[in-house]
């Protein structure tokens, strides 16, 4: 993609780097932000040589929230004007968490609004010390949304979930990582750097095991324990006679790197988590 795309995506090895890209705005929200979003999250998802993604923004913000320049009907679905860019065109349609790869937010700055909702669903999120989240919905008259009623009570706990859906309150970085709503702060010129290397790390496991515990992951949100163990077991018995069960066990044994051969998005079958 071009630099004056809203939504960017860099390569580095075998990591995706996708950035929100609306700088001089904040990277604030708009429906050239989520199609590209969308976009982008589809190509990284589907590409062999992608085996990790971050998601970031360019410049000193993540994203400010909803482009609000509109005026006060920006999130009335009847208005008239600029039908390109209503609530419904604005609502991303393919999410982090259906990417077939681990996603990593990198927090890189101020982050509110539907920058704060968009990374929740995110498998990791990390922040700059910069960092300042808020789901300022309700202050603005607004409701939370992308599923952040059932996600941020589990991230957090439902009284710090409360406080922060309720109140709109703004947190800095430490005290997200305090609640667990991040899980490390780096100083803001190593955060794209910590991102790229903790994203190496997850390169490194097996690209088809990482997607089963990916989807088996989000999957338990709204399972019993007794209903994962009974998903868990025919995927642990497919994954048990895969090729790259046997290569790993061998490098394993012959202390040396394993060499993946399987690729998620081709040979991990969408039946096996119905």
């Amino acid at each position: 993609m071009s630099q004056e795309s809203e939504v960017t995506v860099e390569y580095i090895d075998q990591i995706a780097v996708v950035r929100l890209n609306r700088p001089e705005h904040l990277n604030a929200w708009n429906n050239k932000i989520s199609s590209g979003l969308d976009a982008s999250l589809r190509q990284v998802s589907d590409n062999s040589n992608v085996r990790a993604v971050i998601v970031t923004g360019n410049g000193r913000a993540f994203c400010a929230g909803a482009d609000l320049s509109g005026g006060g009907d920006t999130f009335n679905s009847s208005r008239d004007r600029d039908q390109h860019d209503t609530s419904e065109a604005r609502t991303p349609q393919f999410l982090p968490h259906q990417v077939t790869k681990p996603v990593i937010a990198a927090i890189n700055g101020p982050a509110v609004g539907v920058g704060a909702t968009y990374p929740l669903m995110c498998d990791i999120r990390i922040a700059s010390e910069s960092a300042r989240i808020g789901f300022v919905f309700n202050r603005i008259g607004m409701l939370p949304e992308l599923g952040s009623h059932s996600l941020l009570p589990r991230i957090v706990g439902f009284s710090n979930a409360a406080q922060l859906l309720m109140g709109g309150e703004i947190i800095d970085a430490q005290t997200a990582l305090s609640m667990g709503l991040v899980s490390a702060v780096h100083p803001d010129d190593q955060l794209l750097d910590q991102a790229i290397e903790l994203a190496s790390q997850l390169c490194a496991a097996a690209p088809v095991s990482v997607a089963a515990t990916k989807q088996l992951l989000w999957k338990g949100l709204s399972l019993s324990w007794e209903e994962m163990h009974r998903m868990e077991t025919p995927v642990f018995d497919w994954v048990a006679q895969q090729p790259d069960s046997v290569e790993g066990v061998t490098a394993f044994l012959e202390k040396r790197p394993p060499n993946w051969a399987m690729d998620p998005s081709e040979d991990l079958p969408k039946e096996l988590f119905d």
